[in-house]
Parts: C-alpha cells; sequence; structure tokens
C-alpha cells in the first residue's frame, strides 16, 4: 500500500465514529465526501464492483474497459480517482495494470453508515409527527 493509501485510510479511521452516534465535524465531512464523490458516479460504482467481485481479488484494465461504452482514457480517470479516494490499489505488470479493492476503506465505510445495534430505526413519518402539512 501506498503512502498516500495509507494516510487516506488513517484520516477515515481516525475520523468518523458513525453518523448515527455523533455529528460530523467539518474536516470529517469533508474527507468523507472525497469518498463519497468518488462513489457518485455509475462508472465508478461499476468499476469498483466489478474489481470487489472479481474471483482472485484483482482484475486488469484490459478486462474492465471492454465492459463501458466510454474511451480507455476516461476509465483511467474514473479509476484514478478511486485510487485518490483509497478504495483501491493498483499494481503495473508489464503493459497492464491490475486493480484490487482496498477493503478497508469499504469496511470503514459500512462502519461509518451502520446504525448502532438495537436501536430501532425511526417510523416513517414520525420526524414530522406535530408538523403542519
Amino acid at each position: 500500500m501506498s503512502h498516500q493509501e495509507l494516510e487516506v485510510l488513517g484520516r477515515a479511521q481516525e475520523c468518523c465514529p458513525g453518523l448515527l452516534t455523533a455529528p460530523l465535524d467539518e474536516d470529517q465531512a469533508a474527507e468523507l465526501a472525497k469518498v463519497f464523490k468518488a462513489l457518485g458516479d455509475p462508472v465508478r460504482l461499476r468499476l469498483l464492483s466489478m474489481i470487489a467481485s472479481r474471483a482472485g481479488g484483482e482484475v486488469c484494465v484490459c478486462d474492465l474497459t471492454p465492459a463501458f461504452d466510454v474511451s480507455q482514457p476516461t476509465i483511467s480517470h474514473h479509476l484514478k480517482l478511486l485510487k485518490q479516494a483509497g478504495l483501491i490499489d493498483s499494481e503495473r505488470r508489464g503493459t497492464w495494470v491490475y486493480y484490487r479493492l482496498l477493503p478497508q476503506m469499504t469496511d470503514r465505510l459500512a462502519g461509518i453508515l451502520a446504525r448502532p445495534a438495537g436501536q430501532p430505526l425511526p417510523q416513517i413519518g414520525q420526524e414530522s409527527a406535530g408538523a403542519p402539512s
């Protein structure tokens, strides 16, 4: 794992106990927004899914590009953004680049979004009960 990826992961692990347990401060929100922005594009979300679900844990860019109706440079740009967000890592082998998921970040996101065990979900409409319609 590169220094940059370790730094991103470290900041994410320090930052966020969970959205439902404590309000995020400005820095936490800014850091998380970068990761969610990377996930906010359908092509990037599909790329991440293809990488994460690949048997053997990694996939060659040569196997990713044909699945999309966009150019190879566009795919490379999307992969770069996923890598900068700390979601994937890559390794060059000869001509090709192989990508793999960084489960630490996806596990962290899952922890941030999870509600504390044993707490019921609010009922729809409860928050606005008594509010004028």
